[in-house]
This record gives C-alpha cells, sequence and structure tokens, in this order.
C-alpha cells in the first residue's frame, strides 16, 4: 500500500530511541497517522514540527496498518507560529477539533481552511475570527452545523441578531427580542457582514461555538473541552487587554 499526498502537521510524540508518531491533516487522506524512522534526527526535528506542510509518501504492508511516512517540507511554518502564543494554542485547539473526526476520512474543505489559517494565524487580530469560523466548520463535519443563513421564525435574512440554542438557527433582532435573555448572540462577523470583530464579538463567538460543541459533542463523548482551547482564549484576553492599555496611554499622552 502505498500513496503521496501534502499535509500539515498536527504533532509528533517519541517512538523507541531514534523514531517518532507523525500526525497530519492531509489533503486527500484526512487525519493520518504515520511512523518516521529517524524522525528524531537533527535533520528530521526541524522538519517535523506542527504547523509545517509537507510533502508526503506512506507506505504500508496492509491499508489498516500504522505504516510509515517520509516526509520532506514544502512550507517551515513552525517557528514563526511558535513566537506568538496565541497562534500556538490556535494550532493546537483546531488539531484537537480535527481528532473529534474519523481518522483517514478525507475532509478536504477542512484541509484548505486549516491551510489559510496557518498563514495568518500568528495575525493575533485575525486569529479569533479565523479559529471561530474553523470551529463552525468542524460542528458542520460532524453534523451539528448551524444554519445562519435567515431567520427561523420569519425567513429575513436582515439583521440578525440571535442564535437559538434549540435549533441552532438564526433568529432577526425584531423576532427575537421577547426572548433576548435566552438566545445565543450571533456576531456580525460570522455572518459574513466583512466586519471585523471586536473583543466582545469574538466572546460572543466562542460562547456560542462552546455551548453546541457542549451539548453536542464534549457531553454526549464524556469529554472535556480541550485544554489547549482555554489557553487560546485567555492568550486572546490577554492579548485584547494589553493592546487596550496601550491605547489608552497612546491617547494620554496625546491628551498631554
Amino acid at each position: 500500500m502505498e500513496w503521496r499526498d501534502e499535509g500539515i502537521i498536527l504533532g509528533t510524540r517519541k517512538h523507541g530511541e531514534t523514531s517518532a508518531i507523525l500526525e497530519v491533516m492531509t489533503r486527500a487522506h484526512g487525519r493520518h497517522l504515520g511512523l518516521v524512522r529517524g524522525g528524531r534526527s537533527r535533520k528530521q526535528q526541524p522538519v517535523l514540527q506542527a504547523g509545517n506542510r509537507v510533502d508526503l509518501l506512506w507506505r504500508a504492508r496492509l491499508d489498516e496498518h500504522l505504516g510509515t511516512f517520509q516526509a520532506e517540507a514544502i512550507e517551515m511554518n513552525a517557528a514563526r507560529l511558535m513566537e506568538s502564543a496565541v497562534a500556538v494554542y490556535g494550532l493546537q485547539t483546531m488539531a484537537a477539533h480535527l481528532r473529534l473526526l474519523p481518522e483517514r476520512d478525507a475532509h478536504g474543505g477542512l484541509y484548505e481552511a486549516l491551510s489559510v489559517m496557518i498563514v495568518h494565524l500568528d495575525d493575533v487580530d485575525a486569529a479569533g475570527e479565523l479559529v471561530a469560523r474553523f470551529e463552525l466548520l468542524i460542528l458542520d463535519e460532524l453534523g451539528f452545523g448551524l444554519d445562519l443563513s435567515q431567520c427561523a421564525a420569519t425567513g429575513t435574512r436582515q439583521d440578525l441578531a440571535y442564535v437559538s440554542p434549540k435549533s441552532g438557527r438564526a433568529v432577526s433582532r425584531e423576532a427575537g427580542a421577547p426572548w433576548r435573555d435566552k438566545m445565543l448572540a450571533l456576531p456580525a462577523f460570522l455572518r459574513g457582514s466583512g466586519l471585523r470583530a471586536d473583543p466582545a464579538a469574538i466572546q460572543d463567538a466562542f460562547r456560542l461555538t462552546g455551548f453546541f460543541f457542549t451539548r453536542h459533542v464534549y457531553e454526549p463523548r464524556g469529554i472535556e473541552q480541550p485544554d489547549a482551547r482555554s489557553g487560546f482564549l485567555a492568550a486572546l484576553r490577554k492579548h485584547h487587554t494589553t493592546k487596550g492599555l496601550s491605547g489608552e496611554t497612546a491617547a494620554r499622552e496625546i491628551i498631554t
């Protein structure tokens, strides 16, 4: 058994004295694991870092075997991403979400989305939006996608402000007003409005996706939210707080 594909490295773990188990998200073969002989060598270690895009050759005697990988670098992203706590936690969060899907099931759309996000994940002001959108994609691939296209009550596509926690469908501001305390906020940037998200909108987005992950995925499977997701949100909050304080300092300097 043999195939060649490109993939993005999600992680590695030691195997024996010199080898490593490589976990990748591939374009055509889904999330896939394989043994890299000599993967802990000085030559291989820089290549086998999370976030790098690699050309892969997989071989095994039988399809169900772990098999072996030969990996060659296409794009070395790891060093750049490691400079940002938001980027590191963001990548770990997306990897944790991908592990919710069956191994070796192809998800070409998710691979393309991950490829785009790897390029921009160290842009801290964009990272929150990117990961929130990725979580919506994962929910959809798991069969629990949200319908944010039109109001569940009236059919309008205008002024969608809430999401029903029961149906996962969008609700307009007017239709949802009587029950707004029970609704989940729908940030404008998730509707494709073209607006950049402020910190409050980012919090609303992760509250929204987190609610449905908990209901449909974590609780039924008896698992907890990934630690990386909590770390990502904490890193975002720290960035926004620091940025806000810097802005206040600059404003005071201008005034004085």
